[in-house]
């Protein structure tokens, strides 16, 4: 008896019903604390299930809703801190930049001249800037939850519940 294929016992248009990763083990949340009348700095927090917190520019930021060319990703934000310097080791991910709700990670500079600040939102452990957004700062834009996504944090355990309820859901910030 010959078997078949692994690839032909696979119903084609079942998997294209599968969310994708980022629906899947992500919760969405917005950060509107930042936004003035004059400035929508809007950001998206997606909570992991394991409670790592994957930052990126939510879909009302002008970065975004403009379709604006990002230049740079300027990890700089004074002369003693620069996010791209930050290390981490161990399961306690000692050495990682600690960081505030009102923490700037890194500052979006756009061919147009205009610069927004990106804020961490989250208080905890700065993981990692996504160093893809370096070299190609458009993934803001283009690739925004896959690709595009500013940095991961680890946020403090104490204070995860009151952070994630604090946020808007999709349909809440849909409404505004």
């Amino acid at each position: 008896m010959i078997q078949p294929d692994i690839i032909d016992s696979i119903d084609l248009n079942s998997v294209n019903a599968f969310l994708p990763v980022s629906d899947r083990y992500y919760k969405h949340k917005y950060c509107i604390k930042f936004s003035t009348k004059e400035q929508n700095l809007d950001q998206k927090v997606s909570f992991h299930t394991n409670r790592i917190c994957m930052i990126s520019l939510a879909e009302n930021h002008p970065v975004m809703k403009n379709n604006k060319k990002v230049a740079k990703i300027n990890c700089t934000i004074d002369e003693k801190i620069n996010r791209l310097l930050n290390s981490t080791s161990g399961k306690g991910k000692r050495g990682a930049q600690k960081l505030m709700k009102n923490s700037i990670l890194c500052y979006i500079e756009c061919e147009d001249g205009d610069v927004y600040p990106v804020y961490s939102c989250v208080q905890g452990k700065l993981l990692e800037i996504n160093e893809n957004l370096i070299s190609n700062p458009n993934l803001l834009v283009t690739n925004p939850v896959d690709k595009g996504y500013i940095a991961l944090v680890l946020p403090m355990l104490n204070v995860y519940e009151s952070m994630k309820n604090s946020m808007l859901d999709a349909d809440e910030y849909s409404k505004l």
